[in-house]
């Protein structure tokens, strides 16, 4: 049979995320049912997922207590399905689609979990706010009665150069703190660094994240073809 999941992995990243007072959020865009069903099993409960037709899916058929985090690049036309479903929308990377997740939720009637995509990447390929335009959306924040800030995530330079990543993360968790302290004293929801994945978790850990997003040890390869 298969093996559906790494064990030891797992049980290795909770230990180290409990030292820092972390969460582990299991990507698992691609793998399937079972393969979430079976980390469930040992006690993951936070899972991260990319595509919308696919997360809507695997929502509406898995254990109920799952906490669903939504980490791909959501685009305006698909805020609907996303609203609502997910526990926290990760990659808030656009005013436009801020004001559009406002909307919907004030439509369903809900308040819907965010996280502000910082841009700290040296690559175009990466999407995200930079400093300037989250301050000027946090500054209006009461503009938005129907999302609740969370904090911010980001996504580091794929690079081996190790005091870069390090740097970038420190310039989200320095940013983080300083919105913090300036806009909600007073909110402690307002806590998230989600930083860190399968090749730099260690440097986010260690730079004072809150969440690492971590797919492939735990699952192996992403398999795109099924």
């Amino acid at each position: 049979m298969e093996q559906l999941i790494n064990e030891a992995n797992w049980r290795n990243l909770i230990q180290e995320t409990a030292a820092h007072q972390a969460q582990l959020i299991a990507v698992s865009k691609t793998k399937s049912n079972a393969a979430i069903q079976a980390l469930y099993d040992l006690g993951q409960r936070d899972f991260g997922e990319n595509y919308v037709q696919e997360f809507v899916s695997k929502q509406a058929q898995l254990p109920k207590d799952i906490c669903w985090h939504f980490i791909g690049h959501l685009q305006r036309n698909k805020v609907k399905q996303i609203v609502g479903v997910a526990n926290i929308i990760h990659g808030v990377d656009s005013e436009r689609l801020l004001q559009e997740i406002n909307k919907e939720a004030e439509k369903k009637q809900v308040v819907q979990n965010i996280l502000l995509q910082y841009f700290i990447a040296k690559e175009e390929t990466k999407f995200g706010l930079d400093a300037a335009e989250i301050e000027v959306i946090i500054a209006q924040k009461e503009q938005y009665p129907h999302v609740q800030f969370l904090g911010l995530m980001g996504m580091a330079t794929h690079t081996d150069d190790q005091e870069q990543i390090k740097a970038e993360f420190d310039q989200l968790i320095t940013l983080k703190q300083s919105l913090k302290a300036r806009y909600f004293k007073e909110d402690a929801a307002f806590s998230m660094a989600s930083i860190g994945m399968s090749g730099d978790y260690a440097i986010a850990l260690a730079a004072g994240a809150s969440h690492i997003r971590i797919g492939s040890m735990l699952f192996g390869a992403r398999n795109y073809t099924s």
